[in-house]
């Protein structure tokens, strides 16, 4: 069983790096049997009929109305923010199956499920709210995109809050991807019980093992800002390199998942420091130094800037409670369903897991050339086809509408060696971009390097 969690009281300071590691160890993971499955959803937001032009958010909140999160109305002038539905006051009312909606910085719009029992109930929740998002998106002539980045649109942050003002600033500090990711990227994620006992280090272990070849499975962004980026997943390229401490996978996966989540944690650099409107921090303070009373700072931390640093570690797979998978591009249609099925059927039992980390033991470490070459790496395409087939395996006895699904997915792209990005999704403007440079990430000691 998992050690209670260290109570520490949120305004006062922490008294040292000891006991802010044995807090975030003690409520990154909570243990107990797996039993429920959520997801969130983003999408990029066009114009139905005007593709290239940029998404107003005042149209982004006429169209989501009582849903529209606080971020939103924030960003919106007061002057313009009438239209003809009714604002929402706060909290903004969940959708029809009970998705909350968030809005990205730039106008990706989120729905984030609660937990629930199983997958076939998450998937018809997912189904619910998206047909609600579709329709309420469509009364402002919006309309949901099918790739994971977009294709036409530099990046330009609609979002006006200082969250978002200092995520900008720390990632320039990096190289131009944080703006990439942050505007121009869409993704599927999975949030799964951390399990019990020994399971947690298993699922934790098992879940990135899988990274690679799921991003090589359903890669779906192949190009960015009008151009072609020589990328299968350029999305998952914009990740691993806009801010490498905050967002690579780790370097080694050892024995107690939660130490060294705690570790990693106070060893990653403040991406800001919260107070009054103005949000920033000094480059390459780490969490720890600020405890430590390095950096200039002339304030301590408390447990509350904890849990908000926290919030700004991005790795692809992040414990928070229960364990967020957010490696896996958003998908072409209703397509999404077959990554968050894959994962879940993966983690059902012990003997699935087992032979599919068996599979995939050969392509653990395979992340650059997963997001490059997507299933034309051998490596990475004979795994996904083990993973597939195992889930779908373990589907047909548990949910044989999204077994056929699956099914449907590994014969037409999995089993061929394709991903979606491979496909035309009938994007506007996909023919008329421009070739990919020889790389895009061409002083990346690892993704200007990596071919597979």
């Amino acid at each position: 069983m998992a050690a209670p969690v260290i109570e520490m009281d949120p305004a006062a300071p922490i008294p040292d790096r000891a006991a802010a590691a044995a807090y975030v160890a003690s409520i990154c993971f909570k243990h107990g049997p797996p039993r429920l499955v959520g997801a969130e959803l983003e999408w990029l937001v066009r114009s139905a009929t005007s593709p290239a032009e940029r998404l107003d958010p005042t149209a982004l909140l006429r169209a989501l109305g009582p849903h529209a999160p606080g971020t939103l109305l924030a960003s919106v002038p007061a002057d313009t923010a009438a239209g003809p539905v009714s604002l929402p006051s706060h909290p903004p009312e969940p959708l029809p199956a009970g998705s909350t909606v968030t809005v990205e910085p730039g106008g990706q719009v989120e729905i984030a499920t609660p937990p629930l029992e199983g997958l076939a109930p998450l998937v018809g929740a997912v189904r619910t709210d998206t047909a609600a998002i579709r329709t309420l998106l469509a009364a402002e002539g919006l309309a949901l995109m099918d790739r994971a980045s977009d294709p036409l649109r530099p990046p330009r942050r609609i979002l006006r809050v200082p969250r978002y003002a200092a995520m900008e600033a720390a990632f320039d500090r990096v190289g131009p991807h944080g703006r990439t990711m942050m505007c121009s990227t869409s993704a599927v994620q999975v949030c799964l019980d951390a399990g019990d006992g020994a399971a947690v280090t298993d699922r934790w272990q098992a879940l990135h093992e899988f990274g690679p070849t799921l991003v090589a499975a359903f890669a779906n962004s192949p190009a960015v800002h009008g151009r072609r980026t020589g990328w299968k997943s350029s999305r998952m390229a914009s990740w691993l390199t806009l801010d490498p401490e905050r967002t690579r996978p780790p370097a080694a996966l050892g024995s107690d998942p939660a130490e060294e989540w705690a570790t990693r944690a106070l060893d990653t650099s403040l991406l800001c420091v919260r107070r009054d409107d103005t949000w920033s921090a000094p480059p390459a303070v780490s969490f720890g130094d600020w405890i430590d009373g390095h950096g200039g700072l002339d304030i301590r931390p408390t447990r509350e800037d904890l849990d908000y640093h926290l919030t700004t570690l991005f790795p692809p797979v992040r414990p928070h409670g229960h364990v967020e998978v957010r490696y896996l591009d958003q998908q072409p249609g209703d397509e999404w369903a077959v990554p968050v099925a894959v994962v879940t059927a993966l983690l059902s039992d012990h003997a699935t897991l087992d032979r599919a980390r068996d599979a995939v033991a050969p392509a653990h470490d395979r992340w650059a050339a997963a997001a490059r070459h997507g299933l034309a790496d051998g490596v990475l395409r004979r795994a996904a086809g083990t993973l597939v087939e195992l889930a779908h395996q373990r589907l047909l006895t548990t949910d044989p509408d999204l077994a056929a699904l699956v099914g449907d997915v590994a014969e037409r792209r999995v089993l061929r060696g394709r991903c979606p990005a491979d496909d035309s999704v009938g994007e506007p403007g996909e023919g008329d971009l421009r070739p990919a440079d020889e790389s895009p990430y061409p002083d990346d000691p690892v993704l200007g390097g990596e071919h597979g």
